[in-house]
């Protein structure tokens, strides 16, 4: 199945369950919804620092937690994923950003962002809800605004789609949108007692509350929750969704980093692999100080969805690249890969601070036609981690290293190592042989 026959299958899908349904979940009009939220709420970027926010909400009642826990949706298949969120209707109204007094509206989302399980809602829709909208990974599929966070959240911003790629992979996918008339939730489950902390802490700074609870154990997902939603930090805001995804990710990934560069060196090149959802990682690690380089390679399929069987010339001239690269002491804002970078540097830094060893890192990326619909960059950082709690292959140099991370990609070394510049970060010599 090609990936225009997985979007029209999906959103066939969507509409024989909204139908099937009828006035149990959602009303043949589309003017309302009940159902359970897992939690879920969204926060757009578009008109900032006025933004769409509101509840994301499924047509059923019950246990709906996992539509909004990417940390527990390993091993499911891309059609499952995508078909479980296009059952998800997202309403949205305008309000402004700044959340130091939020309104009746904004602290009832935010009480559902801290909930700990699923929340009975009962959503009403001014004028019906706009139909699906599925977004194809063009270019790189995570090449989409990326976020930075300031000291106390305030310096959070967006960035531009690289060459033409998709914002639509930093977050994951939804269904149909409406605007939202009225919104009633039941009584909130009990947060996590660091939560709770957090959030009633309005003198921590934003990056040591996203810290703080990644660090107690929280998931991701209900870190980024919390910070869209304005919870955390001295100057709280709404953060977009999309931004505040990559924002934890980064704010993370600069605190292990301090950590990780003061360590001893790796003594061997380390080769990891691992594959899901039309995604390919290789994992290659230097007996090097910290430098880190993410290179992707996707495929442009032609509208047709067949480029595949033009045959090797056709397939190989459907190969388009991106990378970004930093060490430690020039950090980057990437510009092709965006959001992933943030992601695959987060799960590299978790397994070298685990282990107590710095290194340097490359992350390989081949992006598939299998990857009909994107469904956010958690995949890529749930990829990444996936791969490094394998067994890992030692190779016997720099150039090995690249070999055979490559060997599990449809890509070749020289080809991978053409878009990127590993290779000359880690055989360089240090000033140090020339004394």
């Amino acid at each position: 199945m090609d990936a225009r026959e997985m979007r029209k299958a999906l959103a066939s899908d969507w509409y024989r369950m909204l139908a099937e349904r009828g006035s149990g979940g959602a009303s043949a009009a589309m003017d309302s919804i009940s159902g359970s939220t897992p939690p879920s709420v969204f926060v757009g970027s578009y008109g900032y620092p006025k933004v769409m926010a509101g509840p994301v909400v499924p047509p059923v009642h019950g246990d709906t937690s996992i539509c909004d826990s990417p940390e527990r949706w390993a091993g499911l298949r891309l059609g499952d994923i995508v078909g479980m969120r296009l059952g998800m209707v997202r309403g949205v109204k305008q309000v402004r950003v700044d959340a130091g007094d939020p309104d009746r509206y904004v602290c009832s989302l935010q009480e559902v962002a801290m909930s700990s399980r699923p929340l009975e809602s009962d959503v009403a829709f001014d004028g019906g809800v706009a139909g699906l909208q599925f977004h194809a990974p063009v270019m790189s599929a995570a090449a989409a605004e990326a976020a930075t966070a300031g000291a106390d959240g305030a310096g959070i911003r967006g960035g531009s789609p690289a060459h033409g790629g998709t914002p639509s992979d930093i977050r994951t996918p939804y269904g149909p949108v409406g605007a939202v008339r009225s919104a009633r939730f039941s009584s909130v489950g009990a947060p996590s007692r660091q939560i709770q902390k957090a959030y009633y802490d309005g003198d921590m700074a934003a990056s040591d509350a996203i810290f703080s609870l990644y660090d107690s154990g929280v998931a991701m997902s209900a870190i980024q929750r919390c910070l869209s939603m304005g919870m955390l930090g001295r100057r709280r805001r709404l953060v977009p969704t999309k931004w505040g995804i990559t924002a934890a990710d980064s704010v993370i990934s600069s605190r292990l980093l301090a950590d990780v560069a003061c360590n001893d060196i790796i003594d061997s090149h380390r080769i990891f692999w691992y594959g899901h959802l039309g995604n390919v990682f290789a994992v290659a690690l230097f007996p090097h100080r910290w430098v880190f380089e993410l290179v992707e390679a996707w495929w442009r399929l032609p509208e047709d969805g067949r480029g595949a069987a033009r045959g090797a010339a056709a397939a190989r001239r459907a190969v388009a690249f991106g990378s970004d690269w930093e060490t430690a002491r020039k950090r980057r804002s990437p510009v092709s890969t965006a959001g992933a970078y943030y992601a695959a540097q987060l799960a590299v830094l978790e397994y070298l601070a685990e282990n107590g060893l710095q290194a340097g890192a490359l992350v390989l990326r081949e992006i598939t036609p299998e990857y009909a619909v994107p469904v956010g960059v958690w995949q890529v950082r749930q990829g990444v981690r996936a791969a490094m709690g394998r067994r890992f292959a030692v190779a016997h140099g720099p150039r090995d290293a690249v070999a055979r991370a490559a060997s599990a990609t449809s890509v070749g070394a020289a080809e991978w190592m053409a878009h990127g510049r590993m290779l000359r970060l880690v055989e360089q010599r240090p000033l140090s042989d020339y004394v």
